[in-house]
């Protein structure tokens, strides 16, 4: 391996959110990795650092150049340019599609359990969350047609945030399902949302389907968003990528983002950007493959110790998501109980809707001395809650 995923970086005092916590505590639980990003990034922000002046700046063809030749290479798929525009985040994006996609009192579809922070896109806009619950069964998630094309034929749905890969249960959508979800969407008339910000993050073997490229249906009824901010750890670069093909509805959206005034980058966010998407690659792939083996070790660690507790088998993402139901129903309180008693902080389900009362959320992206530590936090708290319960 060229990278070092084992070093433990002390990140406590340094306004980290995640890192924010009391001396004995270890996070594990806000999607934020414990690993330096990319050296290829570092350099160009201190390039750019050494020219000491920081005023306005245009996106420029090289952005959309980058963004275009990383889903080529990584991901079999060539978006046009013309298609992109540059945006400061993901999810004020979301907020603000929604404003412009949909109206005041709509429905806006979801599959929960998922990404919380869709609900508060939703609400916040005064639009309807619509949940298609994904059906749990034997240790598995799957998409509920018949509930799904009932509630895209709804009258007052007109959108759906689509999670690809999905977060919390790290399912990686096959061509097949995303090519179906398109069709339904599209005849009932209900734009797609796609927030891929979790794409790159795959585990060794296996990869992830774009939206907008498992068919024309698809591309001409999407709006797919993409940054570099989970892949190289960069949240803070406040850089994202929409991607509509259809040119009615980027305009649409684009008048959305200017009046929200949401395309405007940071000092740093294009040349870091550039810099990960064009020498990036060999660390993501390092890097996937130490998520890989964190998740295995994880894994057996939670067989061999509380196979009271099931792992979700998800190839996406460098969170994992745990059924609890052997040991509660809410998991909220387990991890209160767990953090209190050992210090490990993890993400209670229940704020990510449908069945997340049932299971918690784990991010093993850090060293693996570091995971052992909170594998052996889980595994006390756990047992303590079970014997006090």
């Amino acid at each position: 391996m060229h990278y070092n995923f084992s070093e433990m970086i002390d990140r406590r005092h340094t306004n980290s959110v995640k890192w924010d916590v009391a001396a004995n505590e270890l996070p594990m639980w806000v999607a934020d990795m414990d690993f330096r990003t990319a050296p290829g990034i570092v350099d160009a922000i201190k390039r750019k650092a050494d020219t000491g002046i920081f005023g306005y700046e245009e996106v420029p063809q090289a952005y959309f150049d980058a963004v275009q030749h990383w889903y080529a290479t990584e991901h079999d798929w060539t978006p046009d340019t013309d298609w992109m525009r540059f945006v400061t985040g993901v999810v004020p994006a979301i907020s603000s599609a929604v404003r412009r996609v949909s109206h005041v009192g709509d429905n806006v579809l979801v599959q929960a359990p998922v990404y919380n922070i869709f609900y508060n896109s939703i609400v916040n806009n005064g639009r309807h969350v619509l949940s298609s619950d994904l059906r749990y069964h034997d240790g598995q998630y799957s998409i509920d047609w018949a509930d799904l094309e009932a509630k895209l034929a709804e009258p007052l749905t007109t959108m759906m945030i689509l999670c690809n890969p999905h977060n919390p249960v790290g399912k990686i959508w096959t061509s097949a399902e995303l090519t179906r979800i398109g069709e339904l969407a599209a005849a009932n008339h209900v734009v797609v949302f796609a927030d891929e910000i979790h794409g790159d993050i795959t585990e060794t073997g296996y990869g992830y389907t774009p939206f907008a490229s498992a068919s024309s249906v698809n591309a001409a009824n999407s709006i797919t968003a993409v940054s570099p901010s989970k892949t190289f750890n960069v949240a803070a670069l406040h850089a994202a990528t929409l991607i509509i093909p259809n040119e009615n509805l980027r305009n649409i959206v684009d008048r959305g983002i200017n009046t929200d005034e949401l395309a405007e980058p940071n000092a740093f966010a294009i040349d870091g950007s550039i810099a990960a998407y064009t020498t990036g690659a060999e660390w993501v792939h390092e890097l996937n493959a130490q998520i890989t083996a964190n998740k295995q070790a994880l894994t057996q660690v939670i067989q061999q110790r509380l196979p009271q507790l099931h792992v979700i088998t998800g190839h996406a993402t460098y969170l994992v998501w745990i059924d609890c139901t052997a040991v509660t129903s809410d998991t909220t309180a387990l991890c209160t109980f767990i953090r209190q008693k050992t210090g490990l902080f993890i993400t209670a389900g229940s704020v990510f809707g449908g069945d997340g009362h049932d299971f918690v959320r784990i991010n093993v992206a850090c060293p693996a001395e570091r995971l052992q530590d909170g594998l052996n936090r889980l595994v006390a708290g756990v047992e303590d809650f079970q014997q006090s319960h």
